[in-house]
């Protein structure tokens, strides 16, 4: 199984800066769209956190800017589960000009799953837990994305 398909839109005149291209915000509500559409699959909808009283948070994220990305340009992100543990998951989207192979931007996210009430972390359900292990192990032949691990830093000056 290839990455998941999670989000598909065309970029659209708000979205774009004054050099023509995607500004820096839109890259993150694309990968924030897909990081929902995730969230429908597996079961962590409306519904669901409006009966459980959980729901995902981003811990943390890293974004990659690769390639140029105009207006009207229609772009797909595509979803690789990366990890998980009880109430943590690890997942990469890259964003691609729809049918294209080449990436044209890298979000990396650490996700915990949080209890609202708390808010405190929270253990996975079961049913969760079994869709986000299917998923990784229909994707346990995709190569690791190349920007993952990555950190912010400064070369050290000698």
């Amino acid at each position: 199984m290839p990455a998941l398909t999670t989000y598909n839109t065309r970029i659209i005149s708000d979205w774009v800066d004054y050099n023509g291209h995607l500004r820096d915000a839109f890259y993150l509500l694309i990968f924030s769209y897909a990081t929902d559409a995730l969230m429908d699959r597996l079961g962590l909808d409306s519904d669901n956190r409006e009966a459980s009283g959980h729901s995902l948070f981003t811990l943390e994220l890293h974004l990659n800017y690769l390639h140029e990305v105009k207006l009207d340009t229609e772009v797909q992100v595509r979803t690789q589960i990366i990890g998980h543990d009880h109430k943590r998951l690890h997942l990469y989207h890259s964003l691609h000009q729809a049918g294209d192979a080449r990436e044209l931007a890298g979000n990396e996210q650490m996700l915990l799953h949080v209890d609202l009430a708390g808010p405190h972390s929270a253990p996975f359900t079961d049913a969760v837990r079994q869709r986000l292990a299917a998923l990784q192990a229909a994707q346990a032949d995709l190569p690791p994305p190349a920007w993952i691990g990555r950190v912010i830093g400064l070369p050290a000056q000698k």
